[in-house]
C-alpha cells in the first residue's frame, strides 16, 4: 500500500512508518522541510506557498494524519494553545484541500485525536459509546479536529479517529518526564494519587493505527489505550519497580499548578478509558499490562 503521513517524523509517525516499512507499504511523509527520499520513503512537501503535494500523492491508499504541535513542550499560554489549535485546523483544512484535488481518492483517513475529549473523573469509565465531552481549551480543540477530519467523508473516504491514552516512549511523550524524580531519587505520588492514567504503548499505538487502516469495518472514534489503566499511585509504583527506584516522596497538587499552570491538568486529572472499539474488532495489545510496558521500553 502507499501510505500518506502526516507528522510522520513526530514521536509516534516515526514508530509509524517503521512498522510500514517492515511490512513493505510505501511511506510518503507530508513534511515543511523535505529530507532526500530514502527507501520505500518519499518526503513531500507542503504547507508552503510552492508546495502542491497533491501532484505527489495520485495513488496513494490512506492516510495518516498525525500534524500538530506537541502538548507536552513548556508551560501553556495563549500563544502556544493558539499553536496547538491552529496547527491541527490548519493542517487537517490543508489535507481536506488536497484529497479533493486527487482524481483518485484515497480509501481511509486515520486522524489523531485524544481522551482529553472525555472530562475527567476518578469513577467513571469512558467507552467509545459515552456521550460526555470536557469544557476545557484541550477538549474543544480535538472536538474541532474530530469534527473537521469528518468531512473528509464527503469525499467518500472511510474515517478513523484515535483517541491516544497517555503514549508511552523511552525517549518522547510523557514517560521520560514522569520518570525523571525516580531517576533522581526522589519520586513519588502526584497530587492525590487517585486520577485516572489511561496509558499505551508507543508500539501499541502505531499497531492500532495500521489496524484501523485496514479494517473496513472500523469507523468514527476509536479509543487508543491499553485495557488496563492505572491509577498515578500505582503508575508511579510501576516506574519505581522498573528504574529500581523508591517511591517514596509526594508531590502535591499546588506545586505543580504553579509550575505549570492550565497545563498541570495532563498530570492532575485523568480519565479511566476503555479500548471497546479496538477489542470488539479483534485487535490484541502487545502490551496490555503496564509492567510489560515498561519492562519493554527501559530493557
Amino acid at each position: 500500500m502507499k501510505i500518506a503521513i502526516t507528522g510522520g517524523t513526530g514521536f509516534v509517525g516515526e514508530e509509524l512508518t517503521r512498522l510500514l516499512l517492515e511490512r513493505g507499504d510505501e511511506v510518503y511523509i507530508l513534511t515543511r522541510n523535505p529530507k532526500r527520499a530514502a527507501e520505500k520513503i518519499t518526503y513531500v512537501k507542503w504547507l508552503s506557498k510552492d508546495a502542491v503535494p497533491e501532484n505527489q500523492l495520485e495513488g496513494i491508499d490512506a492516510i495518516v494524519n498525525l500534524a500538530g504541535a506537541s502538548i507536552n513542550d513548556g508551560r501553556w499560554n495563549e500563544t502556544q494553545k493558539k499553536q496547538i489549535y491552529s496547527s491541527r485546523i490548519d493542517a487537517t483544512n490543508e489535507l481536506l484541500r488536497i484529497i479533493r484535488n486527487l482524481e483518485k481518492k484515497p480509501k481511509v483517513l486515520v486522524n489523531a485525536s485524544a481522551i482529553g475529549i472525555y472530562p475527567p473523573s476518578e469513577t467513571v469509565t469512558y467507552t467509545e459509546a459515552s456521550v460526555d465531552r470536557a469544557s476545557d481549551f484541550l477538549a474543544q480543540t480535538l472536538r474541532d479536529w474530530e469534527i473537521l477530519a469528518a468531512r473528509a467523508e464527503e469525499e467518500g473516504l472511510r474515517v478513523a479517529c484515535g483517541r491516544f491514552g497517555i503514549v508511552l516512549g523511552k525517549e518522547d511523550g510523557a514517560l521520560p518526564l514522569m520518570a525523571l524524580p525516580y531517576k533522581m531519587f526522589a519520586g513519588g505520588t502526584v497530587g492525590s494519587g487517585k486520577q485516572w492514567l489511561s496509558w499505551v504503548h508507543v508500539k501499541d499505538v502505531a499497531r492500532a493505527i495500521v489496524f484501523a487502516m485496514d479494517n473496513e469495518q472500523l469507523s468514527g472514534a476509536f479509543n487508543v489505550t491499553a485495557p488496563h489503566p492505572k491509577q498515578m499511585k500505582e503508575f508511579g509504583k510501576e516506574i519505581a519497580h522498573a528504574l529500581g527506584r523508591p517511591h517514596w516522596i509526594p508531590v502535591p497538587s499546588f506545586a505543580l499548578k504553579t509550575a505549570l499552570g492550565d497545563k498541570s491538568q495532563l498530570v492532575l486529572e485523568g480519565q479511566r478509558v476503555l479500548p471497546t472499539v479496538l477489542e470488539q474488532h479483534g485487535f490484541q495489545f502487545k502490551f496490555p499490562n503496564l509492567r510489560s510496558a515498561l519492562a519493554d521500553i527501559y530493557k
